[in-house]
């Protein structure tokens, strides 16, 4: 008889440890997904808007290269595993982005001269990055952060800009690269390492940050890494007076997200 008690007594003892191990469990995949809800501002009553750049070799608006469709399949993905669903605007929709801003969570994708509406994001919250135009630099677009820039060697080295805009009643995030390629390895890099964002900026916090993939023309969007943050010289009114002036790279500093080999 003692032994049968005995018996129950393990039995319920393991029964309320494994009950209390599930409850702990899925109050940390609660809190877990709460942040990444906050942070993307992205809940299940919200729909979130993803701004996609027109294809630079099409001149219809509504076309998108395929690796621009990589990027967005990333941030499309981020939106519905927070419960969002997700409204689509090509470069055609401008009526759409016209009468839109700060009133949903807004992912916008591609460079200024493939989407008009990074080109003005740029021009209004990001005031000190600019892009040389195509039509007069060709292949070596190059990127310029206050004093840096930061120059297209194709296949070789491709810049991209990875930021979040907070000055609005919902959160807007850039991800605007030299080619698309880069802009899929930025939303790759969003996508695994928004915990270590949050670690270094908050939940509610702004940060621009440049990324560089490196030997495309081998691996396509999978090797890439951080080059540094620029969040105080990007968002400056004024120029960014004794900012940094490599003309490649700078340090990562030491709290940022490690380099991420995308895959």
């Amino acid at each position: 008889m003692s032994s049968l008690s005995d018996l129950a007594i393990n039995l319920l003892a393991s029964v309320i440890a494994g009950l209390a191990v599930f409850t702990a469990q899925r109050a940390q995949r609660r809190r877990v997904l709460g942040k990444r809800r906050r942070f993307f501002g992205a809940y299940p009553d919200r729909t979130c808007m993803i701004c996609a750049p027109r294809w630079a070799g099409s001149t219809t608006p509504a076309s998108v290269s395929r690796f621009d469709v990589v990027a967005l399949i990333e941030v499309a993905t981020i939106i519905k595993e927070c419960g969002s669903s997700v409204e689509l605007a090509s470069q055609s929709d401008q009526a759409l982005l016209q009468n839109s801003l700060g009133d949903r969570p807004e992912f916008c994708i591609g460079g200024p001269a493939a989407n008009a509406r990074m080109s003005a994001h740029l021009q209004t919250f990001l005031p000190q990055v600019k892009y040389d135009k195509y039509a007069e630099v060709g292949a070596a677009v190059t990127l310029h952060i206050g004093n840096s820039s930061f120059v297209r060697r194709p296949g070789e080295v491709e810049y991209v800009l990875l930021g979040k805009i907070t000055s609005e009643q919902f959160p807007i995030f850039v991800i605007s690269g030299q080619t698309a390629i880069s802009n899929s390895a930025a939303a790759k890099y969003l996508a695994a390492n928004y915990t270590g964002l949050i670690s270094t900026y908050g939940l509610d916090g702004r940060f621009c940050l440049l990324l560089k993939v490196v030997n495309s023309q081998a691996y396509g969007n999978r090797k890439m890494s951080l080059v540094g943050d620029y969040t105080s010289i990007a968002f400056s009114e004024a120029d960014a007076d004794g900012g940094p002036t490599d003309r490649e790279e700078i340090g990562a500093a030491a709290d940022m997200p490690p380099e991420t080999d995308s895959r």
